[in-house]
């Protein structure tokens, strides 16, 4: 009390001496950082267009043509933002939203591949018969989705904490497969679409997006410079 300043470092009182605390001892406190939208408002907002195409296809409303361009659009948007959280966070390194896509970019994965698969649902349906399926599926405009489908399943599967851990650095190597799924969902938008400009300027996008993750990738890499020889005490010669 008296002429204590509020703004200076703290003191204790112990046996009746005054012991002056170090201020850069002390922890700093970080507010909480909460997600903008609680997780199970994301699983929703990321199934309700599915809900929605589903029951207006099989109730007449939505037609064939329609839900497959949507579902395929939305997958392929789905996998751009999720792909993204990277770059925009390298991008804004500051910014609440490019963390929150981080910390959430597994769901939109697993959605991205659930499009993709009432696409291939439905395209299925209207085709009817195994055959005809079959033989399409030799051609590259649709063996492209088909192998991009095969990709995103096997990455879909293992989104979840128990596969990091089983595959521990298996999981990495695993889930680079994206960018080749990518490649190839963007082939096929390009061969079976009417337009194929849409496709074209996705692609461009997401291309511009990664060529900055790998700038800026290789800029740390060289203010990190080489690592070190080991030492003799390191086991080094």
């Amino acid at each position: 009390m008296g002429g204590a300043d509020p703004d200076g470092p703290a003191t204790e009182r112990s046996s009746g001496v005054r012991h002056r605390t170090n201020p850069a001892a002390q922890p700093p406190i970080r507010p909480a950082i909460r997600p903008a939208i609680p997780r199970y408002l994301l699983w929703l907002a990321l199934a309700m267009p599915f809900g929605w195409m589903l029951t207006r296809y099989r109730a007449g409303e939505l037609y064939y043509g329609e839900v497959v361009h949507l579902s395929g659009e939305l997958s392929v948007r789905l996998m751009m933002l999720a792909m993204a959280a990277t770059p925009l966070l390298l991008m804004f390194p500051g910014r609440a939203a490019p963390r929150w896509l981080m910390r959430n970019r597994r769901y939109f994965g697993v959605a991205s591949f659930a499009y993709a698969g009432l696409h291939t649902a439905v395209y299925a349906d209207r085709t009817g018969i195994a055959a005809d399926i079959v033989a399409e599926a030799a051609t590259i405009e649709y063996l492209t989705g088909w192998v991009a489908l095969l990709i995103f399943l096997a990455l879909a599967a293992t989104s979840n904490d128990r596969s990091v851990r089983w595959l521990r650095d298996g999981w990495k190597r695993l889930h680079r497969w994206v960018y080749g799924a990518a490649v190839l969902s963007f082939l096929h938008w390009v061969l079976v679409a009417f337009d194929p400009l849409p496709a074209y300027l996705h692609l461009a996008l997401l291309a511009a997006l990664e060529a900055y993750r790998l700038h800026r990738i290789r800029l740390i890499s060289r203010r990190r410079g080489p690592a070190p020889p080991p030492s003799p005490a390191d086991g080094g010669p």
